[in-house]
């Protein structure tokens, strides 16, 4: 076998690698799907509306309102990137965390009363909606830990307890005549995360701040602490067999529940830096989780449950997210890039589907070339 044909294989049988294509082929699938749903709805405009959720930011002609709304995709991206990181942290210790929406809510609830109510730093409020988040999560890791509670089930549960524990805190902070919460940038600035000058990059964009930086360094951190050290190797250890942990001396049931409260942690850092940029206010009345924490799901295995490969899916994902509102509202309405999304998230199985079976593929095929191989040789 020449060295070409070795590097190919190799190429071929590289984890990353099959992650890439596959990931290309599940986005490739998810739009071809929307378009042919934008065609059954009005053909007339289905070309014009796939091309402006595609270009997003770029739909604007003038390069300084292009970078503005770059950078709010950017700071919507930060956020949605914490939450798959939540969620590809607790799966890659054989839990689902699909609580990562309660446990952002639980976050922002706890950042926005300190900033709004209690006049604290952003830093303050920051490391409140870690820990808040960290502890939602840590309940559902404890039923999990010592009562065998599957952590979906509790995790669906906390979300709506936490959603509405948190309407009802942030209800004492809103404004009189709206149902939204006072702005940080009117009630506390210090509250509000410095830019370090990002805002003159985005022309202007006061929303782009720190956060976006602190949520690529977190992604190098969790790769680290799981690829990189004792403590994640234990963790994965015990999600793979509870029992073989307990056997070799790990403590299982602290490991279980540490799992949860990094993951809502994450979550509620995702919260954190989204709210504490003064992007938006929190409305007391709403009746959902934020979709945030449900998309960090697809954004994680999309980004084949690697924390570097989910800043560019997680970028992806809001940013076709966010061209959905250019397309022509009197055709479609603005969350057909939220159906698009849907498609890829059913889609994103696929990714491990598709490596599964190239594996198989390979192997079959050098199974056959041995076979052959070795015939020729008797001959």
């Amino acid at each position: 076998m020449s060295k070409e044909v070795r590097t190919k294989e190799s190429l071929w049988r590289n984890n990353g690698f099959q992650t890439i294509i596959a990931s290309l082929l599940c986005i490739i699938l998810g739009l071809l799907v929307g378009y042919v749903v934008l065609l059954i709805i009005n053909p007339g405009g289905a070309g014009k509306a796939i091309i402006a959720i595609l270009k997003n930011f770029l739909y604007y002609p003038s390069a300084a309102a292009a970078m503005k709304y770059f950078g709010t995709t950017l700071v919507k991206a930060s956020a949605l990137l914490m939450c798959s990181l939540s969620v590809l942290f607790a799966y890659k210790v054989g839990l689902f965390n699909i609580g990562a929406a309660g446990q952002y809510v639980v976050g922002a609830g706890a950042c926005l009363y300190l900033g709004v109510s209690l006049g604290m730093p952003w830093y303050v409020c920051l490391l409140a909606a870690v820990l808040a988040a960290a502890l939602a999560g840590g309940v559902s890791g404890a039923l999990k830990a010592y009562f065998n509670v599957n952590e979906v089930i509790s995790c669906i549960m906390l979300n709506w307890i936490g959603l509405y524990l948190v309407n009802m805190l942030l209800s004492q902070v809103k404004e009189q005549s709206t149902p939204y919460t006072r702005s940080l940038s009117s009630s506390n600035k210090s509250a509000l995360l410095p830019t370090l000058g990002l805002d003159k990059l985005f022309s202007g964009n006061e929303f782009v701040t720190l956060g976006v930086i602190m949520a690529v360094v977190m992604a190098v951190l969790v790769w680290l602490v799981l690829e990189k050290t004792k403590f994640g190797y234990e963790l994965k250890a015990t999600g793979m067999n509870k029992q073989a942990a307990k056997y070799c001396g790990m403590r299982e049931r602290r490991n279980i529940i540490l799992t949860m409260m990094i993951s809502g942690g994450l979550a509620g850092f995702g919260a954190g830096i989204f709210y504490l940029t003064g992007i938006e206010q929190w409305m007391v009345q709403q009746t959902s989780v934020p979709a945030m924490g449900f998309n960090g799901i697809a954004a994680a295995f999309l980004g084949g449950l690697n924390p570097i490969g989910t800043v560019f899916s997680s970028y992806f994902i809001q940013h076709i997210t966010s061209g959905g509102t250019y397309v022509d509202k009197t055709m479609y309405c603005t969350q057909i890039s939220d159906l698009i999304s849907a498609f890829i998230i059913y889609l994103c199985g696929f990714v491990l589907f598709f490596k599964l079976w190239l594996n198989r593929f390979l192997d079959k095929r050098d199974e056959k070339q041995a076979a052959k191989e070795q015939k020729g040789g008797k001959a």
